[in-house]
């Protein structure tokens, strides 16, 4: 019987390259979701409604295909920390999170037919105490406009980050450990030798 085809439902370049460290090559299927808060919502029940709400948009309801989608946000002080929607709230963020200990929360769906997988994953990360030449710094590599909490583990916010406890592929925006289970649980072979 022929493996399910897997399907990412991200546009995410660090999503793919992830997989890929697996030896996995999906179909990207970037999901168009609207992912405003809605009032009152706390942080984790915004990433599961999210991640749900991915793969659904781009499951295809006869077609035999592990979905595989995700949502990764930032939470300090409770609050969802998007991405900045310039570099003076980027700025603000950085300034935020200099110092401290704050969340990072990915909710992880797997959808195969009528079956559906989720998870959570949380790792606690912190920051240095940044000074203000190091923020004008990190804003001018441009890393911090596209990213949750205007920061990015795998490029040059990693220099940001004293210490970090639990996943770090949970920080760049999928936890492969917590992968690798729900895809099984989902019916897909990984992490298993090829066939000779």
């Amino acid at each position: 019987m022929a493996e399910p085809r897997l399907v990412l439902a991200s546009g995410s370049p660090r999503r793919a390259d992830l997989l890929a460290r697996l030896g996995l090559d999906p179909e990207i299927r970037p999901a168009a979701v609207d992912e405003t808060p809605l009032a009152g919502e706390p942080p984790l029940e915004l990433v599961v409604r999210l991640a749900d709400a991915k793969a659904r948009a781009v499951q295809h309801p006869t077609a035999d295909e592990v979905v595989l989608a995700a949502d990764t946000i930032v939470v300090l002080d409770d609050q969802a920390l998007g991405k900045p929607r310039d570099d003076a709230e980027a700025a603000a963020m950085l300034r935020r999170l200099s110092g401290r200990t704050h969340e990072v929360l990915t909710a992880l769906a797997v959808h195969r037919g009528a079956r559906h997988h989720r998870t959570t994953v949380t790792t606690q990360v912190r920051f240095r105490a940044l000074t203000d030449t190091e923020v004008a710094w990190y804003l001018a590599t441009g890393e911090p406009r596209d990213k949750a909490g205007a920061y990015a583990l795998q490029g040059a916010g990693a220099a940001l980050v004293d210490h970090l406890y639990g996943s770090d592929t949970n920080v760049i925006g999928l936890p492969l450990a917590a992968t690798v289970q729900l895809l099984r649980r989902a019916g897909l072979d990984v992490l298993t030798p090829p066939e000779i």
